[in-house]
């Protein structure tokens, strides 16, 4: 079957093909490329595969794209890379591999282009097309993709319980397709995976991660958590969200499944904005409920200070999921740990006080604290959704004009440590933080406006009462 699509007259895949028959060798263009093409979806990475000597034509190609093309070589890998402005290319001699028990790290020899394909994680990343000039645009589909493709279902080449044993990774590249793809995972590799879920344990967190990010950036992130979910990866990779899951009752009162209820707000914070870290808060907004919760014989069920909790567990889960200990960390603590504030705003009177305290405290990512409420609200009742969001839009109002006001995201008290020291002749002391705390309640209560006059009067104020 030959394909027939513009972009496979890419004068770069060109270049490749010309350079291999110069050079006596078979040569194609193999994996996600090929599927991406065959799906209409755009990419820049371009898998090669030669039967033999990749690296010699990978540094023959970069030769002839001249200065602006990079090439990187890695012999211990057998494999070499070539960018050329977006474009990047991976060189590979076809190969075979063979596993061992206790390492994903596989055993490689050098192969044919048929065990090349052999050794592929989906039926749908084996698909090659040949660049050789007699046979250019040719694809070889030994494993029918291309029908997989059609049929939107991600399969294994061979026995999905071999496949995902040898590389237990691949379960999770098998979930993270079918996220990305919006695809099926045909029956009997979801089976195993179901069946070969504690290989899992065998990866490094790193890896893991990479495939959740990849996760969480698709369209509804939602379907790889319930996929995980389903097939008993969840509480070996991520425990603390399998803890969410179920509904306990009692006295015939029960509470919404926490579990369903966080990916429908990861899907909701996924609708408008592709920020990842935005996302990974919506996903752990509500962590700390399981050990929040009790019961109360007039409330019914309660999850009191479940924000405070689930912020204090964040670190410990970064840290033990190997993601970054940095202000990405930072964000999402912060994120979680003020995300019952704006819902208490609007359930109570909404006072400038409180207001200037919610913008002070969230700063630069009021906006993103903001959309995170707003796909909190998930409850079926329409009518409390939309009153819900009408008093969102009301503490929006009240946050525009109190800024623009009294300028208080990030804002340091007008009257600084140093001066006051100065000013109320006092040394370095427990004393100063005191009153410098003094003038920044005083602002964010209203007392006096975000002014240095007025601050300095209302410290000289205190200080007098204080007899300094």
């Amino acid at each position: 079957m030959l394909i027939q699509d513009p972009k496979i007259e890419n004068p770069i895949l060109h270049l490749v093909g010309d350079t291999a028959d110069e050079m006596g060798l078979e040569c194609y263009v193999i994996g996600g490329w090929v599927r991406d093409l065959i799906l209409h979806r755009p990419s820049n990475d371009i898998d090669i595969v030669t039967i033999g000597r990749g690296i010699e034509l990978a540094e023959v190609v970069a030769k002839h794209l001249g200065k602006h093309a990079h090439l990187s070589v890695f012999r211990t890998y057998g494999t070499a890379q070539v960018k050329w402005h977006d474009i990047e290319l991976e060189f590979v001699g076809a190969r075979r591999e063979s596993y061992q028990h206790d390492s994903r790290n596989p055993i490689v020899e050098d192969g044919t282009l048929e065990e090349d394909q052999n050794r592929r994680d989906f039926t749908i990343n084996a698909m090659a097309i040949c660049l050789n000039k007699g046979r250019y645009g040719e694809l070889l589909d030994p494993f029918d993709g291309m029908y997989d493709l059609q049929d939107c279902t991600i399969r294994t080449p061979l026995d999905p319980d071999i496949t995902f044993s040898d590389d237990p990774l691949r379960m999770m590249r098998a979930i993270r397709f079918a996220t990305q793809l919006g695809f099926f995972l045909e029956p009997e590799t979801f089976d195993a995976i179901a069946r070969n879920k504690e290989r899992i344990n065998i990866i490094t967190r790193e890896r893991i991660v990479d495939e959740l990010n990849k996760i969480m950036l698709s369209r509804r992130p939602s379907e790889g958590w319930k996929l995980l979910d389903k097939t008993g990866l969840l509480p070996l990779i991520f425990p603390e969200l399998a803890a969410l899951k179920g509904i306990e009752t009692k006295d015939g009162r029960g509470h919404k499944d926490v579990f369903l209820h966080t990916l429908q707000v990861l899907d909701n914070v996924a609708h408008n904005s592709d920020n990842l870290w935005l996302r990974w808060a919506a996903l752990l907004h509500d962590i700390g409920k399981p050990k929040s919760k009790a019961w109360d014989e007039q409330s019914g069920w309660t999850f009191r200070n479940h924000n405070y909790l689930g912020a204090k567990m964040i670190p410990h889960i970064f840290k033990k999921m190997k993601m970054p200990q940095n202000e990405k960390m930072d964000y999402i603590v912060k994120m979680v740990d003020l995300h019952m504030r704006p819902i208490n705003l609007i359930e109570d009177t909404v006072t400038d006080s409180a207001v200037r305290r919610l913008l002070f405290e969230a700063g630069d990512d009021i906006d993103d604290l903001m959309l995170l409420c707003d796909a909190d609200i998930t409850s079926r009742n329409a009518e409390k959704v939309e009153r819900f969001h009408k008093n969102y839009e009301l503490v929006r109002q009240k946050m525009v004009e109190l800024e623009e006001r009294d300028r208080i995201r990030n804002f340091q008290p007008p009257v600084r440590g140093e001066e006051i020291m100065q000013l109320l002749h006092l040394e370095p002391c427990s004393l100063v933080g005191q009153l410098k705390q003094s003038i920044k309640d005083a602002i964010l209560d209203g007392i006096i406006p975000n002014e240095y006059e007025a601050a300095k009067k209302y410290l000289l104020e205190q200080a007098a009462k204080m007899n300094l």
